[in-house]
This record gives C-alpha cells, sequence and structure tokens, in this order.
C-alpha cells in the first residue's frame, strides 16, 4: 500500500473531517502528494486541528465542492480523488433535503464533470452508505437487495452512485463507490446534526451525560472502526477491478444498539434510559441492518481487524488525551442548538 500512494497526487474532499483527516494522515505517512479540501461547515466535523501533524505536508484548500471554481483549481492533475465530503445527518436532511441533494448529489455531478472534461484520468472513490437499501428485505444486506432508501439522505446517495455509475460505463470515467455501515474513532464528530447517534452517545459518556436509546434498543448494527474504513479506501483507490461498481462494507460481528451502550457504561460508568422514537425518527428508523461485505474482501482482500470494544476503548483514550473540555463543549453546543431551534439530543439510531 506504502509504495502504491509514495508520491502519487491524491485529493481529498471533506479532507479535514473525520474520515477525511485519519485517510490524510495514513496517506501523508506513505508519502502521497496530499491536497485536501473542506469548507468546514459548522457541526459537520471538518477542523484544522484534526491534520494539526501533517500541516507542513499537505496543500489545504478552504473552500465549497459544490462550486465549480474550487474543482476546476484542484481536480486537474489529481490521480486519485476521494469524495468524502457530505451531508451525513439522516434527519437532518429529512428537515433540510435541498442542502442534502445539493451536496450528496448535485456536488458528485460537477465532480465528474470537472473530471471528464479537465481530468479523464482520474480514479474517484466515492462514500455512500448503507441507508439506500432502507429498511432491508433480508440479512445481511447484500448488494443485490433492492434499492429502497427511507429517507431523503438515502436517495440523494442512490441518485450520486448512478452518475459515478454512468459516467464510468459511458465517458470512462474511472470510480468506485463504497457504502459505509456506521463507522467510528480518534477525530470523529462528537457534536452537531451530523454526528449519528454513536458520535451523540460517546460524548454523553464522555460528560456524564444520560444517554437516550430511542425504540427497544434491540436494533442490530455493524460497526466500523476507522483505521478498517480507511484501509477498505486505499485499496478502492489502488484496484482497477473494482472500478465501475459499488460495495458493501460491514463486520462480521454484529451488535445491538443496547450492546454499544453497555460497552459505553463498562468504559465510563455512563447512565442510559431507554425511550420512544420521537416521531420524524421513527418513520425513518430501518429496524435491524448489516452488510454482507463479502463482495468487497473478494475483489480487494480487506476485512475488518477491529471489534467494537476494542474499537471503543482507542476512541475513548483518543477523546480523553485530546485536551478538549468536552462537558464546556457540550453545554455551548447545546445553547447553539437550541437556539437555532434544533433539539440538543440531535441523534437517532
Amino acid at each position: 500500500m506504502r509504495d502504491h500512494y509514495r508520491h502519487r497526487r491524491v485529493l481529498i474532499l471533506g479532507g479535514l473531517g473525520f474520515i477525511g483527516s485519519n485517510l490524510a494522515l495514513k496517506l501523508a505517512e506513505a508519502g502521497a502528494e496530499l491536497t485536501l479540501v473542506d469548507c468546514l461547515l459548522p457541526e459537520h466535523g471538518g477542523s484544522l486541528k484534526n491534520v494539526e501533524e501533517i500541516r507542513d505536508q499537505v496543500r489545504i484548500v478552504i473552500a465549497d465542492v459544490r462550486n465549480a471554481e474550487t474543482l476546476e483549481a484542484v481536480v486537474p492533475g489529481q490521480e486519485v480523488i476521494y469524495s468524502l465530503a457530505a451531508q451525513a445527518s439522516h434527519i437532518g436532511s429529512m428537515r433540510d433535503p435541498m442542502t442534502d441533494l445539493d451536496v450528496n448529489c448535485r456536488a458528485q455531478l460537477g465532480l465528474l464533470e470537472c473530471c471528464r472534461r479537465h481530468n479523464p484520468d482520474a480514479k474517484i472513490v466515492f462514500t455512500s452508505t448503507r441507508q439506500v437499501y432502507g429498511r432491508p428485505q433480508r440479512l445481511p444486506v447484500d448488494e443485490h437487495t433492492p434499492i429502497q432508501p427511507v429517507d431523503a439522505n438515502g436517495v440523494s446517495k442512490c441518485a450520486a452512485e448512478m452518475y459515478y455509475a454512468l459516467y464510468c460505463e459511458v465517458f470512462g470515467v474511472k470510480s468506485v463507490v463504497l457504502r459505509l455501515t456506521n463507522t467510528y474513532g480518534p477525530r470523529m464528530n462528537l457534536r452537531g446534526a451530523g454526528s449519528g447517534f454513536i458520535g451523540n452517545f460517546i460524548l454523553k459518556a464522555l460528560t456524564n451525560t444520560r444517554i437516550d436509546v430511542f425504540g427497544t434498543g434491540r436494533q442490530r448494527r455493524d460497526f466500523n472502526y476507522i483505521d478498517d474504513v480507511v484501509d477498505a479506501l486505499l485499496r478502492a483507490g489502488r484496484s482497477d477491478r473494482v472500478d465501475g461498481q459499488a460495495f458493501n462494507l460491514g463486520h462480521p460481528e454484529h451488535h445491538s444498539i443496547l450492546d454499544l451502550v453497555h460497552l459505553l457504561q463498562h468504559l465510563t460508568g455512563a447512565t442510559f434510559r431507554v425511550v420512544p422514537f420521537p416521531e420524524d425518527y421513527a418513520v425513518i428508523d430501518v429496524g435491524d441492518c448489516y452488510c454482507d461485505f463479502s463482495k468487497f474482501r473478494e475483489a480487494t482482500g480487506w476485512m475488518p481487524r477491529h471489534n467494537l470494544a476494542a474499537g471503543l476503548a482507542r476512541t475513548l483514550d483518543f477523546f480523553n488525551d485530546d485536551g478538549t473540555d468536552w462537558e464546556e463543549e457540550a453545554d455551548h453546543d447545546s445553547s447553539v442548538r437550541c437556539a437555532s431551534g434544533i433539539p440538543a439530543a440531535e441523534a437517532g439510531n
């Protein structure tokens, strides 16, 4: 992997966010020539602090990927492009579907057009979501499972996937789609609408705040530690066998939401309660959902190496050593979000 990416020109859109920054750290270690683009949208987790240790090794552009001029300035000459900039909140996508469409679909079409015109030889890796499947008809979910999204985020990601397949087939723009599941680890977003239930639960565990688990808590998921997701991204970026296809990520172990909370309780002493779903969350909850990733394993050899207990312990160690006063941050975040009309406990399952 290191030999493949050494001196290779790599562009990461969303490069200061959770997944993008962890990918950047690994690529910098491998000796890649990196450009990171991020517009640092509030509450989306992007931060210069995430790449502080490699600031002198990378080119950082603070700009919006929805802007065609931004793409035309950074895309030419790149060999591998990771399209990770996203609106990740499922409930947020239902409350503001136009922004979700703008970021998760229109910006992807803009990237494809820019590559077609200015860099047709680039390889693009696009991160989608298992949410495109909606409520699965069978488990585990494989790539033949019908696409039936239950929220605007899934619809936008599905449309973007179709554009990637179209441009690969018609124009020869090489790309691969990875459908991510619940990703967690160091540098993840713990605050804001895009934090998701794992980030929300971890923040509450760090600040000794009671965790609210929606529904029964028995909904089963697969969880991927960030190092395993970065490994998948690197494998996708170097393999020609995956071009033009979409692949699930996942984990051989499946856990309920309560399993996750019990682990946090064991590691931090966190408290929790099980409460009914808020109405707007209930209509987009997918129930049990975990993925069959054998197609990607067979194509690239990828296999998750971190179980949930070890991954959570490493994540908590990172944030405990981060130097941030998480209780103060959580209090500030709640006041800002409540003032803007967004409930402070913004995290579905």
